[in-house]
């Protein structure tokens, strides 16, 4: 009853329905959308990372476990979310059980997710440095123990919500989550530092020894995949901070109509990056790219309509022909 109190005073009660309500609507839209979004585009993504036999084991399995946990966003927190909404513009509590099963779920998705995103990220940092290293340090059980390590971690703090050890969950959330955010900053720079060196050598490579072609070749597509997970940790950022930010505008200034409204909207931006990560994983990594493509073109319903997809692969580029 206690967590309860604390959670409910972060969101809209029924005196202050008139002020918000036009937001609780927006709100309420927007993740009635999203959740289907975020349902659909994560599903398609986790069979075409299945199915992509070019990719690494170690990178799949890092983000098959990012993917599961957007999916798991969209069927339970963002409904629960939506469902909030409903029930306070039609003057009805939604209850204890129910916001403690949405927080839970939520923070259980959340740091998963989080989680994920510093794991890929380590990951393509080791990929371009130790390089040809890289398979034989990086194995893919090694790889698949932290993943599930990461859902452990994610499940025990969730659960101190029941346990009644709330300051003691969010003090060891804060200390992981600043270091995840130092630990992946390092890291892209290192990346930033190490292709940079690299740039000329590959250049000189390329016009000395042309049966080394390959080999740069594989280098270049490591480059290529290491910047869509940086694009996927920009887009986290962003879907990410305002809520942080709104959490310590309120803990330093405290409750008002306006930063409910913020708090509201903030928790839809991160919801929202469920939503975005299929999409930049379809835009900036190859491998996932050409899988949805040979998806859509095996589709039944695509071959019995009276167009035609081609898709370039050097640019990128889907055309449809009538």
């Amino acid at each position: 009853k206690l967590y309860c109190n604390q959670f409910s005073q972060f969101l809209p009660i029924f005196t202050e329905l008139e002020d918000l309500r036009s937001t609780c609507v927006a709100n309420c839209v927007f993740n009635i959308f999203l959740s289907y979004t975020a349902f659909m585009l994560n599903i398609v993504t986790i069979y075409a990372i299945h199915k992509t036999s070019t990719m690494p084991k170690t990178l799949k399995t890092l983000l098959l476990s990012l993917a599961c946990s957007d999916v798991a966003v969209g069927f339970f927190s963002q409904p629960l979310y939506s469902f909030f909404f409903i029930n306070w513009l039609r003057l009805e509590n939604p209850g204890c059980n129910t916001k403690q099963v949405w927080t839970i779920s939520s923070s259980l998705f959340s740091v998963a997710s989080f989680l994920g995103v510093v794991a890929v990220s380590v990951d393509r940092f080791l990929a371009v440095h130790l390089h040809l290293r890289y398979q034989e340090l990086v194995t893919h059980r090694r790889v698949a123990i932290v993943a599930i390590g990461i859902w452990v971690y994610s499940a025990l703090s969730s659960l101190m919500i029941l346990w009644g050890l709330l300051s003691t969950r969010d003090l060891i959330n804060t200390i992981i989550g600043a270091f995840g955010i130092v630990i992946t900053f390092v890291v892209y720079i290192k990346i930033y530092l190490t292709v940079r060196r690299h740039k000329n050598h590959i250049q000189f490579m390329q016009i000395r020894d042309e049966a080394q072609s390959e080999q740069i070749k594989n280098f270049t597509a490591l480059i290529k995949s290491t910047v869509g997970i940086l694009y996927v940790y920009l887009v986290f950022l962003i879907c990410y901070l305002p809520y942080l930010i709104c959490i310590a505008v309120i803990l330093i200034y405290g409750l008002s109509i306006a930063s409910k409204k913020l708090f509201l909207y903030s928790l839809t931006l991160v919801f929202l990056n469920s939503s975005l990560n299929p999409v930049i994983y379809c835009w900036k990594i190859k491998h996932i790219r050409h899988a949805i493509i040979d998806i859509l073109r095996k589709m039944s319903w695509i071959s019995n309509r009276p167009f035609r997809i081609n898709y370039n692969r050097s640019s990128s580029v889907v055309h449809i022909d009538n």
